[in-house]
């Protein structure tokens, strides 16, 4: 065990379920949004009702709870808003994410002990501007993902110590600058603005020029089929943690609110190990293993690399169900009652995620067939509810 990394775990909640797997397998904090002004409107989310039991959930277990309120604003956007900040302050959110500057007066009237954090949404990369956003009442700048280590290094330098800075550590890249882009509008309707957190990633599909008298396609070939010259790979920092550090990085954020609850639970725990000192490479063959497209560092040691073709989501494991209680049995094995989220047969090995503990292996004794039918599984170690049971391929 080496040194820990001090740095704070901020990890993705789309809905209920994530933010307790998430809380469960070591995030320090979470962030997520209500029905409104959050930048994945395609999620889960949270209800205003929902959204005060998840503070007094993480509160309880020593997280905090940060809420994003990053899109474009309009005037009736704004009209809205006094309001929603005040029922942040009522459940006693710790933090909310603007990128609108009359968003960020707005918190500073109606939610004036709800500390304000720089959404990378306003793409900050100078310390002059991060410093004006400190003089407008911010505590926490989340920096550009355009940026290099080099150049947080420098805007740390020039900035005051009190400021913090927060940047993404691992998931997905956009192809503009923090999201501000119009092709997703242009091809599928203002309803789909990337600017409103309704993206539908036209940078992902396969594209190819048609003629325009002949209606022939002509394909722009990369890999021998179409082109992907707009897509890029996801981030992935988990070997580079202590130069994110080294650099003046306070806190790193895991993208992820689009994902569903295994997603939240394997990223947030593989970070949480090598945050405690862990060696990075087991977790970050863990990583391999999760929904995610080829991996680069982003634009952290250089340039950023592309999705090198037909290439897209890989994985290699699947959520088989989630303990939600647990008991001895009569011979001193564990007893867990499974909710069952994917088939799985008697006789296979499953794996077992834990927080704090290594990845563990089991043969199953008992089928599980029934999504959302609660099983009896015995394990020849101990678990924990909100656990989770795994299998490859």
């Amino acid at each position: 065990m080496g040194e820990q990394i001090p740095m704070e775990l901020l990890a993705p909640a789309g809905g209920p379920e994530q933010l307790r797997e998430a809380i469960h397998f070591g995030a320090d904090a979470v962030y997520l949004a209500g029905q409104h002004w959050g930048m994945r409107a395609g999620s889960r989310n949270f209800s205003d009702e929902e959204l005060v039991q998840a503070v007094a959930y993480a509160h309880a277990r020593g997280v905090a709870v940060h809420v994003t309120v990053n899109t474009v604003m309009t005037d009736k956007d704004a009209d809205a808003l006094p309001a929603f900040f005040s029922l942040l302050v009522e459940a006693g959110v710790d933090a909310v994410i603007v990128a609108d500057l009359g968003a960020i007066a707005l918190a500073r009237r109606f939610a004036p002990r709800v500390a304000v954090h720089v959404s990378t949404q306003a793409s900050v990369m100078s310390a002059a501007a991060a410093e004006e956003y400190a003089r407008l009442g911010a505590t926490r700048v989340v920096l550009a993902r355009e940026m290099t280590l080099a150049q947080i290094a420098e805007l740390r330098r020039r900035v005051t110590g009190e400021l913090e800075l927060e940047a993404f550590a691992h998931g997905s890249m956009c192809i503009a600058y923090s999201g501000r882009c119009l092709l997703s509008a242009g091809l599928m309707g203002p309803g789909r603005s990337a600017s409103n957190g309704a993206c539908a990633q036209p940078c992902r599909w396969a594209w190819s020029l048609t003629e325009e008298k002949s209606g022939a396609v002509l394909p722009v070939e990369q890999d021998g089929s179409a082109s992907y010259l707009l897509s890029s790979n996801d981030l992935c920092m988990i070997e580079h943690l202590r130069d994110l550090r080294a650099a003046g990085v306070d806190a790193i954020k895991l993208e992820g609110r689009s994902k569903g609850a295994y997603y939240a639970a394997a990223v947030t725990n593989a970070y949480r190990h090598v945050l405690d000192g862990e060696d990075a490479g087991p977790w970050r063959r863990e990583l391999d293993l999760v929904s995610h497209r080829p991996y680069s560092t982003g634009f952290y040691l250089g340039e950023p690399q592309q999705n090198p073709g037909r290439v897209d989501y890989q994985r290699e494991r699947c959520l088989v169900g989630v303990v939600e209680q647990v008991s001895a049995g009569v011979d001193g094995a564990c007893v867990a009652c499974v909710r069952c989220r994917n088939r799985a047969d008697a006789g296979g090995e499953l794996e077992v995620l834990s927080p704090g503990q290594p990845v563990r292996n089991f043969e199953l004794h008992v089928p599980l067939v029934t999504n959302g039918e609660l099983y009896q599984v015995r394990l020849p170690f101990a678990v924990e509810p909100l656990d989770l049971l795994c299998a490859r391929g």
